[in-house]
């Protein structure tokens, strides 16, 4: 496992771009950013096997582009819910909460369950998982009545979180009665 992390890493070294991670080491969260772009991260994660240990010995490494490619390399049968639940205490940045909930989260099958959770989190990086996460699902499949309530509560109680605005401003673009709903509860606050 040590060499093919090596491996990584020399891949991501040979990829740095300077520029943006001078600016990016002005921010003191990672301890390594080498400024790579998405798509060049996704190719990246193209030339490496998916597995749960490479996935996690990539989340340790406090590396910005580690992390992002964890996310695209755990496997979801391997990503149990106590993982996860660690895993997503630990992110303290938008990035990657975003690729966590974009390249992994949303393939779960408990995915709905995890998102929930967060939003009724006091956390607000948990929060900003759980209405990303929600957002991602809403747009593959419509969501249960309960669930269409209990989104609707949790965002209107959410407001100041920017994440929140943005998953009702989904749910009310995917029909005129989501529309409906949506604005009953903006006129209601």
């Amino acid at each position: 496992m040590k060499e093919i992390i090596l491996d990584i890493k020399k891949e991501l070294r040979a990829n740095m771009n300077g520029i943006a991670s001078a600016h990016c080491r002005q921010s003191e969260d990672y301890r390594v950013n080498w400024g790579i772009e998405l798509p060049r991260i996704m190719a990246i994660a193209k030339e490496f096997e998916p597995s749960r240990e490479l996935a996690q010995h990539l989340w340790n490494e406090n590396v910005r582009e580690c992390k992002i490619l964890a996310c695209i390399l755990m496997p979801e049968d391997d990503f149990i819910e106590e993982i996860c639940d660690i895993w997503v205490e630990s992110i303290n940045t938008e990035e990657i909460a975003m690729m966590f909930c974009l390249h992994l989260v949303k393939r779960l099958p408990y995915a709905s369950v995890k998102a929930f959770q967060w939003m009724a989190s006091e956390k607000s990086i948990l929060q900003t998982c759980g209405f990303m996460t929600i957002s991602h699902l809403m747009r593959e499949y419509e969501l249960s009545d309960d669930s269409k309530e209990e989104f609707l509560d949790q965002a209107a109680a959410a407001l100041d979180n920017k994440y929140a605005i943005k998953s009702l401003q989904i749910y009310a673009s995917l029909s005129e009665d989501n529309y409906e709903r949506v604005k009953k509860v903006a006129d209601y606050l």
